[in-house]
């Protein structure tokens, strides 16, 4: 009836985004301060994590980006 299934949100906290991108964290800061990758998101006091869809969409647009570049 108007119940539509929401899809749950995945995050990747930074071990995963680290292997994702085959990246160390400094270079992961280090793009977020230059507005270069996505922030994360504060899920707790101590705890911050990425939006999964986040991550892949910032890696799709770098192959996008990269495929432009011969």
């Amino acid at each position: 009836m108007g119940n539509t299934p929401q899809a749950v949100p995945l995050f990747y906290r930074l071990p995963q985004v680290k292997a994702r991108l085959n990246v160390s964290g400094s270079s992961i800061w280090a793009w977020v301060k230059a507005g270069k990758f996505p922030k994360p998101v504060k899920l707790a006091e101590n705890t911050t994590a990425w939006n999964a869809a986040d991550i892949e969409a910032w890696a799709q647009a770098r192959i996008e980006a990269s495929k432009g570049e011969v």
